[in-house]
């Protein structure tokens, strides 16, 4: 758009009759502040690949109603091509079809008892709006001839995920914004394997949502009329009890930890968020009763108000879970944003003094205990596999190689950990065993396709139980990792570029590192580079991140998908810590600042 049109498009909400006036008072209320008005209509609130995410209100480039409605109906078009297409593609070969859409051949769109009739799952977490976004979502689905199973109140992102396949959907929409502030929600899009949608899915659902232009052209039904003829349908405990159950058996010491839950200590804290829903419940089945949980951030809440971000990452969010913690002098402190998909520890030494794991470190401890634990039993399969993304620790490497594990390489993002699991499902091609990413995401089991802090959580209370009955903290066996395989330090600085004077400058900073690539940070010379954008010499789709390779350390360079960052990625391997970090500040001197 041109400055002559984002004030035209801002005029014509306001003539529009479809738009209702709640909205147009919003709108009004905005005459003479030029800039709110640019930045809420310069653009349209673009369906990526991770579908929407925006500060919610009036205008184009907003979460609204109507950019929800939207979206919705792009997806109905193209579920509804794709479902026709299997349909017609199953009387030829059913098996093939079946696994083409990633459903269980028992019960898909082209088998004999089947309604023949699309649906999809819909969840949403404690956001502003998210309920509303939810029902929206839903009516138009339903006016579309699609029925819609939605949580009767909020649920984890991973339970999204779990319900899509244990359903046998088509696809699911998450309503969410993660650890975004509280200004913020999100619409996400996952598709019948439980993943957040990949290619072809999601180029094909932003193409029909891009064809949707004109506010009034979503189709929606009354939510009654939905109920009476079948097309919305209300879940909840029955699905929560087998997602637990799910959960509940990727515990690989369930008799010990049963054994020692009482003699540790928990705090936690959901952050005002959904992991309130299960975390608690699925601790006490294993008899971790010394569970305390923040009063002040129990509650589900829109407005977070107790943090300023609701992020497990910054250490901030834990102030009253450290508080709380080192009151009750807990083993482990844990926090879960808002969807529960992501997790942070911190944990307790013998000294009593409490240690911020990273997303690396957590990665790296979890891996380690799952692959010793099922080597141990010789339980490892011989096509035994684990997955980061290329931006997390090397260290996982080594450890996954100790046990003869193969590491899998992905873009970064959890629908490509999702879309590898589903690949090797459909080739027979290795068994997973577990997955993370830097950004505090973890996958144990194949319940998911998609970062789980639901049943993270609850193997990390085992692992505490597990190192306490060999005298062990968390710590210990954080240190033990270090001692076994060598250290390694990484960090990720991220830099936040707002407006669209932000987004051109993070383009400029790409684009000029891209020509013109440095050949040594810091002093050290730079090894090997890669650019992601070509998949030749990356083996990997095309997607825009730079790589740097030097001895003993990396660099990754990438804009975030969903916020106005760049980020940088980096990563040391030393014998001691105090080199590792010494040449870690170097590289960020050199490349960051």
């Amino acid at each position: 758009m041109t400055d002559r049109n984002y004030r035209d498009r801002y005029q014509e909400w306001l003539d529009d009759p479809f738009i209702d006036a709640d909205t147009k008072d919003e709108l009004k209320a905005l005459k003479g502040n030029d800039a709110e008005i640019e930045d809420r209509f310069y653009k349209e609130l673009e369906f990526g690949t991770a579908g929407l995410r925006g500060i919610i209100g009036a205008g184009t480039n907003r979460m609204n109603k109507y950019t929800v409605a939207k979206a919705t109906q792009g997806l109905a078009d193209y579920i509804n091509d794709f479902f026709n297409q299997l349909r017609q593609h199953h009387m030829e070969n059913a098996e093939e079809a079946c696994e083409e859409a990633g459903h269980d051949c028992r019960n898909c769109a082209g088998c004999e008892e089947s309604e023949m009739l699309p649906s999809v799952a819909i969840a949403g977490d404690s956001r502003h709006m998210s309920r509303e976004f939810e029902d929206i979502a839903a009516a138009v689905l339903n006016a579309n001839g699609i029925r819609a199973y939605v949580f009767e109140s909020l649920r984890p992102t991973p339970e999204l995920s779990f319900a899509v396949r244990y359903l046998n959907c088509i696809a699911g929409v998450n309503i969410t914004a993660s650890h975004n502030p509280a200004e913020y929600n999100g619409y996400k899009v996952y598709w019948a394997d439980g993943a957040q949608v990949t290619p072809p899915h999601d180029e094909g659902i932003m193409a029909c949502v891009n064809q949707v232009t004109n506010l009034s052209n979503p189709k929606m039904m009354d939510k009654e009329e939905a109920v009476e003829r079948g097309l919305y349908v209300t879940i909840g405990r029955e699905v929560d009890e087998v997602f637990m159950d799910r959960i509940s058996a990727c515990v690989r010491e369930p008799s010990l930890t049963k054994q020692m839950a009482r003699d540790v200590t928990v705090a936690y804290t959901p952050l005002h968020g959904a992991g309130i829903m299960i975390i608690p419940e699925v601790l006490n089945r294993f008899g971790f009763t010394n569970l305390f949980i923040v009063k002040e951030q129990e509650k589900p809440d829109g407005d977070f108000p107790t943090v300023d971000f609701p992020n497990p990452e910054m250490p901030e969010a834990f102030r009253l879970a450290d508080a709380l913690g080192q009151e009750k002098n807990a083993d482990i402190i844990i926090a879960t944003d808002p969807d529960s998909d992501r997790i942070g520890i911190h944990v307790r030494d013998n000294d009593g003094n409490y240690h911020d794991l990273n997303g690396n470190m957590i990665g790296c401890l979890l891996c380690e205990y799952e692959l010793s634990r099922l080597s141990k039993r010789g339980r490892i399969p011989e096509d035994a596999f684990v997955v980061r993304s290329i931006v997390s620790s090397k260290l996982f490497d080594r450890i996954a190689k100790s046990y003869g594990v193969e590491v899998r390489e992905v873009l970064t993002g959890f629908k490509n950990i999702g879309a590898e699991m589903f690949k090797s499902e459909m080739t027979k091609e290795g068994t997973f065993l577990f997955a993370y990413e830097e950004s505090y995401g973890y996958l144990v089991g194949t319940h998911a396709r998609d970062k789980d802090a639901c049943v993270t959580a609850l193997v990390l209370c085992e692992m505490c139980a597990f190192y306490k009955y060999n005298d062990m903290t968390l710590w210990d066996a954080m240190c033990e990792v270090y001692e076994k395989y060598g250290y390694a330090v990484e960090q990720t600085v991220s830099i936040t570029k707002k407006g669209i004077d932000g987004l051109t400058a993070i383009a400029k900073t790409m684009e000029d590192m891209r020509s013109n690539p440095p050949k040594e940070l810091a002093g050290m010379p730079v090894q090997k580079f890669l650019d992601y954008e070509k998949p030749e010499e990356t083996g990997l789709p095309k997607s825009n991140v730079l790589y740097f390779e030097l001895e003993d350390a990396w660099v990754c360079v990438r804009p975030s998908g969903t916020e106005p960052k760049i980020k940088y990625y980096v990563g040391v391997s030393s014998p001691s810590k105090e080199l590792a970090e010494e040449k870690m500040e170097q590289l960020k001197q050199a490349f960051v600042e």
